[in-house]
């Protein structure tokens, strides 16, 4: 509990209040908890935290997110009086203050009228991810016997498959029941959107080092998320044609794409490891880049492929955040009218794959995709490839011209 408490008061802020906090385990992994009013982690809610992290292998922005969610229900039981292994019985209540309460604390203000009627203070995106972290913490509770197990028939009501989509049943062919989320507002449509090729040249031409013109490539090119660019090691890239001598028996110019705990925070969101190619571009980036960092630094340095060459610390590895902030910083640069982040340009590269002529499964290899159908949110075919699709498709006057002949 010490340990904590140490970690805690450095960044107490004068206001005390249930709240979601890192913690820095000795083995450079940080998770993310829940602690009180007296700067006390929460039992329950840090063992299950914990055991996503490190039983279930989740990101620390997974913790960081729940964590932020069950701190504001635990907020809420403590303001309405209420026990936290009892209120999911009053689950609607706490969905309208959620979406209401102006508060920053969650505390209500007597002189602020507030709710249905007045202007939301978080969008439902917000609200649904806060409930999906409380079934979380809930249903862990009721597995460790911290809550009673009629809490689930609170948070969730049981349905079967034939209410689901056809395309949604898989292979399933009886019927088979499933949970299904009592608690839950519809979210609007969001537009999901890749980045256009010339923006990608856009963004490559507005870098001032090939540090970051290879960071925009492995983005564009190779189609890495940030975490799994900004965790690469140097021992991981083999530029090679043949790299038997490395002892790997992959042929071609390569990259191995592994999950490690990383002292930068860098995470391979894919489970597994995989090999992902590289094409010739990717591979002078790479020369170019190497060619300035040894500049900069010499031949020594960190085992990290990317690290800071124009700031202190020296050589040491770039955080995954650093490479949100480079595109946002090169999309201003170059005036393109809108910030295209690290993910548009993943989705870029898995389309553009798609629309040079590559499969499905080609492209759920590459994007190191578990599921195929994880692959369809990276596919934005080009416009004109789909008004080409549509002009392919023959007029009922020429397949009646083909009858007659």
């Amino acid at each position: 509990m010490a340990l904590w408490r140490v970690v805690a008061w450095t960044v107490a802020s004068k206001e005390s209040r249930v709240r979601a906090f890192p913690v820095d385990l000795p083995s450079a992994v940080r998770y993310w908890t829940v602690v009180d009013d007296e700067l006390c982690v929460v039992p329950v809610a840090d063992q299950w935290l914990r055991f996503l992290r490190f039983g279930r292998s989740r990101t620390e922005l997974t913790t960081r997110s729940y964590a932020s969610g069950v701190a504001f229900y635990f907020r809420w039981c403590r303001a309405t009086g209420r026990r936290w292994e009892e209120a999911a019985a009053d689950m609607g209540l706490f969905m309208v203050w959620l979406r209401y309460s102006p508060s920053r604390l969650g505390v209500e203000n007597p002189t602020v009228v507030w709710g249905p009627g007045t202007k939301p203070v978080r969008g439902e995106r917000r609200v649904n991810g806060v409930l999906a972290a409380v079934r979380g913490l809930l249903s862990y509770a009721v597995s460790v016997g911290e809550a009673p197990r009629s809490v689930l028939g609170q948070l969730y009501e049981l349905a079967d498959s034939r209410d689901l989509p056809e395309e949604a049943k898989g292979e399933e062919t009886g019927l088979y029941y499933r949970l299904r989320a009592r608690h839950r507002l519809q979210e609007p449509q969001a537009e999901v959107d890749r980045a256009s090729d010339e923006e990608l040249v856009g963004l490559f031409l507005a870098c001032r080092s090939a540090r970051d013109r290879l960071v925009v490539l492995l983005h564009s090119r190779v189609g890495l998320r940030r975490g799994q660019v900004a965790g690469l090691r140097r021992s991981d890239c083999h530029l090679l044609p043949d790299s038997r001598a490395l002892g790997c028996d992959v042929e071609g110019a390569h990259v191995h794409v592994r999950r490690r705990a990383n002292a930068n925070r860098a995470w391979s969101k894919s489970k597994r490891a995989w090999v992902q190619p590289l094409d010739f571009l990717v591979v002078q980036g790479f020369d170019q880049y190497v060619d300035e960092r040894l500049e900069k630094l010499g031949a020594g340095g960190s085992d990290f492929l990317l690290v800071n060459l124009f700031r202190e610390p020296l050589g040491a590895p770039m955080s995954p955040a650093a490479m949100g902030e480079l595109f946002d910083r090169l999309s201003k640069r170059a005036k393109l009218g809108r910030k295209v982040g690290p993910h548009m340009a993943r989705r870029a590269f898995g389309s553009n794959v798609v629309d040079a002529g590559g499969s499905w499964d080609e492209v759920q290899m590459l994007l190191g995709q578990e599921h195929p159908g994880s692959v369809a949110p990276y596919v934005i075919p080009d416009h004109s490839r789909v008004r080409e699709a549509v002009e392919r498709v023959p007029s009922p006057r020429e397949l009646s011209r083909r009858g007659e002949g």
